[in-house]
């Protein structure tokens, strides 16, 4: 499998760079869920004094692994090398220290010889904690709110954009309620994760999401919300805030 030859073969580099302190990986990868399409999550701890000189450093380590045939510089949790090779393997390089470690999904540890991760095992969760839930809750609402002004001036297009939002904070609100370990996964854990007669109903959802016909997926989806919602507004942890819009765009 080519994620495990990566991994090994950018682990036997990193390790020999003594400003690493540990390696860990992420995603897939790191909850043992990965398979020949599986990119790879690829962690460095380091020291904040370290920081600014490994970061020059990243490319080279990749390369060990085989010619690059595109990257990317990013930030968004943390420095990040975005790396597709030429086998189309893609790998994300993320470079962390103690100070902006974040604590999400389950991490596996590859290279820890200082035992610097230790502290940062208990708290692995993919679950959503109360304020996730009412951020994707409150999201749910204001996307259908922007849709309900989209649709009705004829723009078909972005109608159809914010229903995929909502469908994206909704994943995350139905996996809370079936599978609240596996809360964070979202969308793509939707298939493998839920009832079947809730999948059905998300299925039929997304094959009306076009512009043609997002005004049914709209309808199948208030269904939806209306027999979920119930359980929704009494798990949410401010319903006051979020009722009015909620009742306006779902209930009504």
């Amino acid at each position: 499998m080519k994620v495990t030859e990566a991994l090994e073969i950018l682990t036997n580099s990193l390790v020999k760079d003594k400003r690493i302190q540990a390696i860990f990986v992420k995603g897939s990868v790191g909850r043992g869920e990965q398979d020949e399409h599986s990119d790879l999550d690829l962690y460095c701890l380091v020291d904040q004094d370290d920081l600014s000189d490994f970061l020059l450093s990243r490319i080279d380590h990749l390369e060990t692994y085989g010619k690059l045939l595109f990257y990317d510089d990013i930030y968004i949790i943390a420095p990040q090398i975005i790396a597709v090779y030429e086998n189309m393997l893609h790998v994300d390089l993320f470079t962390v220290t103690e100070e902006i470690f974040v604590e999400k999904d389950y991490f596996k540890v590859i290279y820890d010889p200082y035992n610097r991760l230790e502290r940062f095992k208990a708290s692995q969760t993919l679950r959503l904690s109360p304020e996730e839930f009412q951020v994707a809750v409150d999201d749910i609402a204001w996307f259908l709110f922007q849709y309900k002004k989209s649709s009705v001036r004829g723009n078909d297009l972005w109608s159809v954009n914010m229903l995929n939002h909502v469908m994206t904070h909704l994943a995350k609100v139905l996996l809370h309620r079936y599978r609240p370990e596996r809360a964070q996964l979202g969308l793509k854990a939707l298939e493998s994760s839920l009832p079947d007669a809730i999948i059905e109903n998300v299925r039929q959802i997304q094959e009306n999401l076009t512009p043609q016909k997002h005004q049914i997926a709209c309808v199948l989806l208030r269904d939806l919300l209306k027999k979920e919602s119930d359980w929704i507004l009494n798990e949410v942890g401010n319903p006051d805030k979020i009722y009015p819009l909620w009742k306006l765009m779902v209930v009504c």
